[in-house]
């Protein structure tokens, strides 16, 4: 079914009904559903109406009755018997969340989309959460998962983006292009062009493999495109007569491409207050990792008038397992449909939980976690897998994992300050840890050959990093692509209590998500790349020479709070200022360092100011004070007024200027000391225009200040500094008859 090959014999064995003489009524379960699911595709319902009918007992609880109304459009009958089924399932399992497994929970979805109610919408997406909850990694999930992200953007202004397209790599199975099809068709009547090609070419296979589902319903999407092929139309409407099933893509109307664009355009152009009505609910997840146990809690939050998120309220475990809160998204959705609901038989109380296994593994990938310590950090949670580590110890191999085996299904480890690898932990990773036991196993140096034949084939599903290297022959059974490494040096900055925490990685594989520290652990590290299996050979040398070419270039690290021992480059900095500063120092080297911020916590040093960019302008009062007035301009669109900046710098602690949220300018040392100098001589302003008023005698320190900046002054100030330049001139003749010693 996956690329609608056909098999004859196999058909052929599951319709002779002597083939299963054999076998009892538990035994021919699986065989009666198979052959259910190849007459639905195949078109004949006819055919699944008499199996379902012979052999009811074997399709209860599994939605085949109301797939088959469903499609045979009897929509009077099509709901109760889907939730007849569910009902069945929910006394079988004791539990409200339920759903059905196999491709009827799709047509479910479909059904439930076509009753055209005013929540069918919030009602598909939650079923789909529970059912990708429930059947993880099902070939059907990526179809889910399309029809998810189509109810989302539907519901929403947004235009739909990469995440309803195929990887180039990717060979997708039939429904989740049938699905993918359907999801941009109704969304602007088109078909992306790599979705266009795979629906192309599967229509052709279906129709060579007589599925006529498909070649019917591939058909419609693409006459509905655009695509005026009499073929198409013909297909159409000889297999809507032969097989009594209507396209799908009537069940909704497709929206003009036009409408959709207009609407992102005016949203985008929209102020704060007008956008807000797109979106103004959201939900954020707050996560705590102690002592080897993550909490989490969810938090509702509002959009302000000013366009702003508020800081959020927590929200309960019963309204999300409802599923009723119109704002999920499809992922927020995925995590709702792991929290448990329990009763307790004594009391009857109720209460809901987390189970955190399934938890961990729908929160992969989701935007908007955070720290709960640190509100507005974000964190990454990503998937990860298990890593071997083999270690050159002298005259002997040892062979240990990177991280605990257990029998948790499901463990976290911390890859850098706010990202979390979620591993799931399978038994041939249990097989592996069993033989080399708690300590590791260690072998001769000189079994090296057959340690790299292991490593070969445990590099197939797991992270290997090895001081030997794996063999990489072209044709290999392993299929490992060798790659160069790459010693670039990564600084990530992140909050920490009062200051700033600074820590120091490499990342071999450039598009990888694999941090490790420069010039530590081994050589040799094999591991999956965007779905493929990547060697490389690190140089521990030269990734140790340019982590010190970063430090020697920041003196601040010096003054730093060292994290951790063992050389494992972490730095605390206490105060803003000094993450300025560090911040300054390694934009200057820049061509040597990745500097990483966690999204939404970023400082940027945007300018760097000295006396050569400060404009003043000198006049005489009529009190015969000096009035100064000017403005910095680091460029053509920022501006700073002279009074302003010198508020800044008197507030400052250091050499940055806070100019706006999480942009600094930073001062050189000597302009620094002249904008205190202003602060020092200056009297406060003296009229409406809110000039600095300065005392004659104050044209003494001032002097040089007016000089090194871009000055525009007045004859009265040309006169004071003559006289001053005068007095300091002047050398008087003493008396002759004068005696002194």
């Amino acid at each position: 079914l996956a690329s609608l090959s056909s098999y004859p014999e196999m058909l052929l064995y599951l319709t002779d009904e002597t083939g299963l003489e054999g076998l009892n009524q538990d035994e021919k379960l699986p065989f009666q559903r198979i052959l259910f699911t190849q007459y639905i595709f195949r078109g004949n319902l006819a055919k699944a109406k008499q199996l379902l009918e012979e052999n009811s007992e074997s399709f209860i609880g599994t939605g085949a009755a109301g797939t088959l109304a469903f499609l045979a459009g009897q929509a009077n009958s099509t709901d109760e018997l889907f939730d007849d089924d569910l009902n069945f399932l929910r006394e079988l399992t004791g539990g409200d969340k339920v759903a059905f497994f196999g491709p009827t929970g799709l047509f479910h979805a479909l059904a439930t989309l076509q009753n055209n109610q005013t929540d069918q919408d919030q009602k598909v997406a939650h079923q789909i959460g529970i059912t990708q909850s429930l059947f993880k990694d099902s070939v059907e999930d990526k179809a889910y998962q399309a029809f998810a992200t189509f109810l989302q953007i539907r519901n929403s202004t947004a235009l739909p983006g990469e995440e309803m397209s195929f990887h180039k790599d990717d060979e997708p199975h039939s429904l989740t292009v049938l699905f993918t099809a359907l999801s941009q068709y109704w969304l602007n009547s088109s078909l992306k062009p790599e979705v266009k090609s795979h629906v192309e070419s599967l229509y052709q296979k279906a129709l060579d493999n007589d599925f006529h589902f498909f070649s019917l319903n591939l058909a419609a999407i693409l006459l509905g495109t655009g695509h005026d092929d009499e073929q198409y139309t013909e297909v159409v409407d000889r297999l809507t007569e032969e097989t009594g099933l209507s396209p799908l893509i009537n069940i909704l109307q497709s929206e003009e491409p036009w409408k959709r664009n207009l609407q992102a355009l005016i949203q985008v152009t929209a102020s704060p207050q007008d956008a807000s009505s797109g979106l103004s609910e959201r939900l954020i997840w707050m996560v705590d990792y102690k002592d080897r146990t993550m909490q989490i809690s969810p938090k509702e939050q509002k959009l302000n008038q000013a366009g702003n998120w508020s800081k959020g309220r927590p929200i309960s475990l019963s309204r999300l397992y409802s599923g009723k809160l119109p704002y999920l998204t499809v992922q927020d959705r995925k995590i709702a449909a792991c929290i448990q609901k329990q009763v307790n038989p004594e009391t009857h109380g109720t209460s809901y939980h987390f189970d955190m296994d399934k938890t961990l593994l729908a929160m992969i990938n989701h935007p908007l976690l955070f720290f709960s310590q640190y509100p507005g950090t974000p964190v990454e949670f990503v998937s990860g897998e298990p890593e071997l580590l083999v270690e050159e110890r002298g005259s002997q191999l040892h062979i240990c994992f990177a991280q605990e085996v257990t029998e948790d299904n499901i463990t976290i480890f911390q890859d850098t300050p706010t990202r979390y690898k979620i591993i799931e932990i399978n038994d041939n990773h249990r097989r592996i840890a069993q033989i080399t036991g708690k300590n590791g196993l260690v072998v001769p140096i000189d079994a090296s050959e057959q340690v790299l034949t292991a490593i070969g084939n445990i590099s197939s599903f797991m992270t290997v990093h090895s001081a030997i290297a794996a063999d990489v022959q072209p044709g290999s059974h392993s299929n490992i692509e060798q790659v160069e490494a790459d010693p670039t040096i990564y600084m990530h900055l992140l909050p920490y209590g009062t200051g700033f925490r600074l820590e120091m990685f490499v990342k071999p594989f450039f598009e990888g998500g694999h941090y490790l520290k420069p010039g530590q652990g081994v050589e040799n590290i094999i591991a999956e790349v965007r779905g493929k299996r990547l060697q490389t050979k690190r140089n521990l040398g030269l990734e140790e020479h340019m982590a010190r070419g970063v430090e020697e270039s920041c003196p601040i690290l010096d003054l730093a709070i060292d994290l951790e021992q063992e050389n494992d480059r972490e730095w605390h900095l206490q105060n803003p200022d000094d993450c300025l500063q560090a911040l300054q120092e390694l934009q200057a080297i820049q061509d040597q360092v990745v500097i990483e911020w966690p999204e939404g916590e970023k400082l940027n040093i945007t300018h760097q100011a000295s006396l050569k960019n400060l404009n003043l302008k000198v006049r005489t009062n009529q009190q015969n004070w000096f009035a100064l007035s000017g403005e910095l301009k680091l460029d053509q669109d920022t501006v700073i007024d002279l009074r302003e900046l010198l508020a800044k710098a008197k507030n400052a602690h250091g050499n940055f200027i806070q100019i706006r949220e999480g942009q600094f300018l930073a001062l050189t040392q000597e302009f620094r000391k002249k904008l205190e100098e202003i602060n020092l001589f200056s009297e406060g302003t003296g009229n409406e225009d809110g000039e600095l008023l300065i005392h004659r005698l104050a044209a003494i320190p001032l002097e040089k200040l007016v000089e090194e900046a871009k000055a525009e002054v007045d004859d009265g100030w040309k006169d004071q500094i003559k006289r001053i330049h005068e007095s300091q001139s002047f050398k008087p003749v003493l008396p002759s008859t004068l005696r002194a010693e």
